[in-house]
């Protein structure tokens, strides 16, 4: 089974790809080197603090590349004719979408058989950006859950495959969300991937309603969502299952 993994270069993409390719052995990478840019400022401190943690939980404080798995292609965007091209010249079974732009229909209509997007929250509530963020905000700390669905036309609408909470434990900071989330990705994909190889399908549902869709979460949102979830996570009495397995 060829697998295609649609991705950016970050830390925690990094690690996704390197857990895939430990389980599965066919597995290649098209990374999208242009990201989306919000026309406001969206930075904030504890992006760089994320990093760094990742990069030491995973890494050992390395800062690896995807190549350094697997084979890898760096386009522009996935919507260029570059992108197009490349995931066609791949030919995989599956690909697996993991932080990439909204896909154009010249990508999505190539004849593959499985298109999957991992999506961090649930698209019956939140669609779009920093989802996870927006369901903090809104103190929905039941929302941080993280789904691989099928991919369609539609933003976030395609049927979901599976569906996970994301493990938060007690005195948890929010520059330590993303790992988790990580880590909850490797499961679904993993899982999926597990299935398709050998019932080569994965069951999936109809989404029950179409979310609201949320755009990039401004740097002021992200310092209260930083003061909530805290709060939040401080105020828990039982910590979340262990997950050392993926470390």
């Amino acid at each position: 089974m060829k697998i295609a993994i649609l991705t950016t270069q970050t830390p925690h993409h990094a690690f996704f790809v390197r857990e895939i390719a430990n389980r599965f052995r066919q597995v290649q990478v098209v990374c999208e080197s242009r990201g989306l840019r919000a026309p406001f400022e969206t930075s904030h401190p504890l992006e760089a603090v994320r990093d760094a943690f990742e990069r030491d939980v995973w890494f050992q404080g390395g800062d690896p590349v995807l190549g350094d798995f697997v084979p890898s292609i760096t386009v522009d965007s996935m919507n260029s004719a570059e992108g197009v091209k490349a995931l066609a010249n791949l030919r995989p079974d599956v690909a697996i979408v993991f932080g990439t732009g909204r896909l154009s229909p010249a990508v999505l209509d190539n004849g593959l058989a499985c298109f999957l997007n991992l999506h961090g929250g649930d698209p019956e509530e939140y669609r779009g950006l920093d989802t996870h963020l927006w369901a903090i905000y809104h103190s929905d700390f039941d929302g941080l859950v993280t789904t691989l669905h099928k991919v369609n036309a539609t933003l976030d609408d395609g049927d979901i495959c599976l569906q996970e909470n994301v493990p938060v434990s007690t005195g948890m900071r929010l520059h330590e969300l993303r790992r988790a989330n990580a880590v909850t990705c490797v499961r679904l994909a993993v899982a999926a991937l597990s299935s398709i190889e050998v019932q080569g399908n994965v069951p999936c549902r109809k989404q029950r309603r179409a979310g609201r869709y949320y755009s990039f979460m401004p740097s002021q949102l992200k310092e209260i969502c930083r003061k909530r979830f805290e709060n939040h996570t401080d105020s828990l009495v039982l910590p979340a299952a262990a997950d050392g397995a993926f470390r």
